[in-house]
């Protein structure tokens, strides 16, 4: 693994610490008046997701891990998790449930998605920023009802429940964010 010199590092990259990974979540060179200037992390583990804080002098080597991302299409569920297709060469990576986290209720068949890896471990998943689903339930529109901000609750196809404005009834499909599940707009399709 090449070795890099502390205060090159920013928000992002990724590091190797007793031979552990880790992601740097802030970076900071601190230049004081007097002594050594140094190079404040902030670090989160990537197997269990700790938070850790560590300071270098500038000058210090720190070993970076190089991430490879790339899209792949995903395919299927099974009891070694989420299953995806590299477009490019055809090749298959199981993707293990814990790195999607609560995001896999989006997951759609054909999806593409952008997977960060490291020596072909799965390391993150980013999915679109929004997706495109139908409300299976809600409450029916209440007339003299203004749509002043009286969001009313809805369950969608995945199964997730969501707020949306009083005009929007059972079978109309809306474009939610995959961040939150909140509503965003109507799909114009």
């Amino acid at each position: 693994m090449p070795k890099v010199i502390a205060s090159s590092l920013r928000k992002g990259n990724a590091v190797e610490i007793d031979g552990k990974l880790y992601i740097v979540l802030t970076a900071q060179n601190i230049h004081p008046g007097k002594g050594t200037p140094v190079t404040q992390l902030e670090l989160r583990r990537i197997t269990d997701g700790v938070k850790i804080s560590e300071r270098y002098r500038t000058t210090e080597m720190v070993e970076r891990a190089f991430l490879e991302e790339r899209e792949y299409t995903y395919l299927y569920e099974d009891a070694e998790g989420y299953h995806f297709l590299n477009p490019e060469s055809y090749e298959q990576i199981a993707v293990p449930k814990e790195v999607i986290g609560e995001q896999a209720v989006y997951l759609t068949d054909g999806m593409t998605v952008t997977i960060a890896t490291h020596e072909g471990v799965p390391l993150a998943v980013t999915l679109p920023a929004r997706v495109t689903l139908e409300v299976v339930e809600t409450e029916p529109v209440t007339k003299g009802q203004t749509a002043a901000a009286s969001y009313k609750p809805a369950v969608l196809s995945n199964g997730v429940r969501t707020m949306v404005p009083p005009h929007i009834t059972v079978g109309t499909r809306i474009v939610v964010s995959t961040e939150d599940g909140s509503y965003l707009e109507r799909a114009k399709d």
